[in-house]
């Protein structure tokens, strides 16, 4: 835990707490394999390539490694074998350095890839992060062809799927419209909810009507997605990546400018115009979001599938109307805000509650800075977005039998209603100059 963490979250005392107790709570099926002197198994043996693979998980995951290994033993290897397949997957699709002639041929062939025993590939640049792991791809190939033949169809489908829309986008497919925005995200990150939800399925920890419409994970895998590509603005822009839809910047630059033109201080108005109407595009996917999460069982499950999303609409909040996303890269939320949003997804509840409470503080930025900038119309969208949570907690409340404090309910009728009240204001202003 870096003292960096401490030290950020100093005026929040519940961060703190949240981390160290992240710190000192953590299992033992977490803490092995963390380094290669911890693999004891004889190479070439089943358990060498199953220790490798928990290597390769612990050192590719920065995020996800803990949880995968906090799920049900039943899951947790088969998610374990299909996060690193996406993440080879993935590999193999950022590197830069790789001709079109040496990607395309892998991508649209990895789920045969993944039948080959043995298979490695060396050719990544000594700079891709996750180089070792396609080094040593045949330990994962290995576990792979060990599992349960249904989670084996589960995850071939999903790399055939996913690495064929991969090479369209690198074939040249653009993202121009929200429909291309949509499919891109659909590709790289709805498919993985979609995997996720049949392995969940075959598992017999889920209902399998579960998997039998991929709307709600896909839904659930776009949302996380769309709140990266807001994040990657600047990233992106310095690798030579664009996956903010022209259709939406388009509108916000001169005609003949790039995308890279809304990270000039002149055109900050027509920046933030944007990137609130890309928030409002992810938020709107929030209830869907909850209607799937509504629908699980198994506790590891909830928790697993709940902490990408409590952070991500975490991110929205810090996104919403912020310049630094247009001045610095990588903005994230706080280290200790993160893992406090780990333990309150512990529970379907505590989601609601974490939504609610962002979709409140959301709403209250709206509401604030109505009028502030002529080129954005996004209040009513986010209004009527942030709302739509909130009404989907109320009917659930009431359809489950919790009971709530009604106040937080009028305290997001105040807000939107002082927000109607400006945005009103400022149209009759504008109307009338």
């Amino acid at each position: 835990m870096a003292t960096a963490a401490l030290l950020q979250s100093i005026t929040h005392p519940s961060e703190v707490h949240a981390l160290l107790k992240y710190k000192f709570t953590v299992s033992d099926n977490v803490t092995r394999y963390q380094t290669l002197q911890s693999i004891t198994a004889a190479k070439g043996t089943p358990e060498y390539s199953y220790q490798m693979c928990y290597y390769f998980l612990n050192k590719t995951s920065r995020s996800f490694a803990r949880v995968i290994q906090e799920l049900h033993p039943e899951l947790a290897h088969p998610v374990c074998v299909f996060y690193l397949t996406l993440r080879g997957l993935d590999t193999i699709e950022d590197d830069m350095t790789l001709s079109l002639e040496t990607k395309i041929p892998i991508l649209r062939g990895f789920d045969a890839i993944m039948y080959k025993k043995g298979w490695t590939f060396t050719e990544n640049g000594p700079k891709e992060k996750d180089r070792i792991l396609m080094v040593d791809f045949d330990v994962v190939i290995d576990q792979f062809l060990r599992l349960k033949e249904s989670y084996q169809t589960v995850i071939a489908d999903v790399a055939k799927r996913m690495g064929n829309g991969m090479a369209d986008f690198c074939e040249g497919k653009k993202v121009l419209t929200v429909a291309d925005y949509n499919l891109y995200c659909h590709y790289v990150a709805g498919l993985v909810g979609i995997g996720l939800t049949g392995l969940f399925s075959v598992s017999g920890l889920e209902d399998k009507s579960l998997a039998q419409n991929e709307h709600l994970p896909n839904e659930m895998g776009l949302f996380l997605q769309k709140v990266n590509i807001i994040k990657d603005y600047l990233e992106d822009l310095n690798d030579g990546r664009q996956f903010w839809p022209q259709e939406v910047w388009g509108k916000y630059v001169r005609k003949g400018d790039t995308l890279a033109a809304l990270a000039k201080p002149e055109n900050q108005q027509d920046a933030l115009a944007c990137l609130n109407e890309l928030c409002v595009n992810a938020m709107e996917l929030a209830p869907s979001c909850l209607e799937y999460m509504s629908k699980l069982k198994e506790p590891s499950v909830i928790h697993f599938c709940a902490i990408p999303q409590v952070m991500a609409i975490a991110s929205i909040a810090l996104f919403f109307n912020n310049t630094t996303v247009f001045t610095k890269g990588g903005l994230k939320i706080r280290r200790g805000l993160a893992v406090k949003l780990i333990y309150e997804g512990t529970t379907f509840e505590g989601v609601k509650d974490v939504f609610r409470r962002y979709a409140l503080e959301l709403s209250a930025l709206n509401a604030k800075r109505v009028g502030t900038n002529e080129k954005d119309d996004s209040f009513m969208p986010m209004s009527i977005a942030c709302s739509k949570v909130i009404r989907w907690i109320q009917v659930h409340d009431e359809a489950v039998g919790t009971k709530r404090n009604s106040g937080w309910f009028g305290f997001f009728g105040m807000a939107l209603l002082a927000g109607l009240l400006a945005y009103v204001a400022a149209q009759a202003m504008s109307f009338s100059l």
